[in-house]
């Protein structure tokens, strides 16, 4: 088991922000040999690795031989138009897809096909987390802050007696900027930031080493959407957690992640350094996807017949 705990700077008492690769062991399967420990390269813990995965749908090729790595505490930015194969990457890392070719595998514990049994679906959820675009339909109407993560600690930390999940419902709370009231209320009475902290508050109650943000912020105003990237910045500082960020927001992307992947077509076109990929891309579409986003003194060109 890898497992990561540190506090947030400047806070006391410093919330149990923990993150760890759960190991399922199963002895009714005999061996554990299928699930490895997370990987560790010269002190560094690797928790995703995606080799040459591919997804078909029918004739048409929606992934095709897409390769990369994620390491504890930081980010990768999977970045694409509409249609490039990012949300059906992000859904084959969830388990809602099987791919057709290729390996997945987060924490060691290999994730190619589909979990057999509830207990290896629990095991993998632990593991990873998925924060959707849309919070309101990603969470149930009739449950409260509270309710929803005290669900959730429910069924990922049986030990944990009532007393317990109410305090660690608070640190969640308070560690996503949600106050006592809130905490009681119903989705419909929560704006669309605080229900997205809701959302984030609700992946970390299972302590995941992995969490998928899949357009998490783009449907949130600007001054909202730079406090839940200030949020995920600390919690990532804080406990650890590995971000894959799926976006086609250059400056989310600027501002959150460490490494970047462009897809076009389903297929990668470019890797790297943030930093590199977009201040100094090599390929010609993503100089496309940089050029397009609009600058302060741009005037686009109007249609020829207006």
């Amino acid at each position: 088991m890898c497992s990561l705990r540190r506090g947030l700077p400047g806070r006391s008492p410093a919330p149990r922000a923990t993150i760890h690769c759960a190991r399922a062991v199963s002895s009714r399967r005999g061996s554990a040999d299928s699930f490895s420990r997370a990987r560790e390269r010269k002190g560094v813990v690797r928790l995703v690795e995606v080799d040459r995965l591919s997804k078909s749908f029918g004739d048409r090729l929606a992934v095709t031989d897409v390769s990369f790595t994620l390491e504890a505490g930081t980010t990768l930015a999977i970045v694409g138009e509409s249609g490039s194969g990012k949300t059906t990457i992000a859904r084959m890392l969830a388990g809602l897809e099987t791919p057709t070719a290729g390996r997945i595998a987060v924490c060691g514990d290999d994730r190619s096909r589909p979990a057999r049994r509830a207990s290896e679906r629990r095991d993998r959820a632990r593991q990873l987390q998925i924060v959707f675009q849309d919070p309101y339909s990603s969470l149930d109407p009739r449950q409260s802050l509270s309710t929803c993560l005290d669900e959730v600690l429910r069924l990922h930390h049986p030990a944990m007696d009532r007393a317990a999940r109410a305090a660690r419902v608070a640190e969640l709370a308070s560690l996503t900027g949600l106050d006592g009231r809130q905490q009681s209320a119903l989705p419909r009475e929560l704006s669309g930031g605080q229900r997205q902290r809701v959302a984030i508050a609700r992946a970390l109650a299972a302590e995941p080493a992995v969490m998928l943000l899949d357009e998490s912020v783009s449907a949130l105003d600007v001054s909202v959407q730079a406090q839940i990237l200030n949020l995920l910045a600390d919690i990532r500082a804080a406990t650890g957690v590995g971000y894959i960020l799926i976006s086609h927001d250059l400056a989310v992307v600027r501002q959150l992640s460490d490494r970047s992947l462009v897809l076009r077509h389903g297929r990668v076109v470019e890797h790297g350094p943030t930093s590199e990929v977009l201040d100094q891309p090599t390929h010609p579409y993503t100089r496309l996807l940089r050029d397009s986003v609009p600058r302060p003194g741009r005037r686009p060109a109007r249609p020829a017949n207006s």
